[in-house]
């Protein structure tokens, strides 16, 4: 099972991804899996995953304008082929809320639900695979 299959991942936006490193690994106890700071981390704790996102990562630029108010926090999926994902889920007629977006981690596209909660499809690039 790929590693990415053993966590519930939850994306965070942040101001200031090492402040929010250094809250979750010293107060929380999370461990820290990935840094790429400024743009991006992700730490872990059992099960749960949090993606910290800073304004320069992808999942920062992919929520658009008209959702900000809404909240930009959203449930991530891991999909193997993004287009393939998206063409299936535009012929059943799903809302898509941003375009496909590509950062160093990878590609994601936007989707709501039908209360207009945000799922983030999400294909990590082939070097960021863990």
């Amino acid at each position: 099972m790929p590693a990415t299959e053993r966590y519930a991942s939850v994306r965070y936006i942040v101001d200031d991804v090492q402040a929010a490193i250094d809250f979750y690994a010293t107060h929380l106890g999370f461990a820290v899996n990935t840094n790429v700071v400024p743009a991006f981390a992700d730490v872990v704790r059992g099960p749960l995953r949090l993606l910290l996102s800073g304004p320069a990562s992808s999942g920062a630029r992919a929520t658009p304008v008209d959702v900000v108010d809404a909240g930009r926090n959203r449930i991530h999926l891991v999909v193997d082929d993004l287009d393939g994902e998206v063409a299936r889920l535009r012929r059943a007629g799903l809302p898509f809320r941003s375009d496909i977006v590509a950062g160093p981690g990878g590609r994601q596209i936007l989707l709501a639900d039908p209360a207009g909660n945000l799922i983030e499809l999400f294909e990590p690039a082939r070097s960021a695979e863990r």
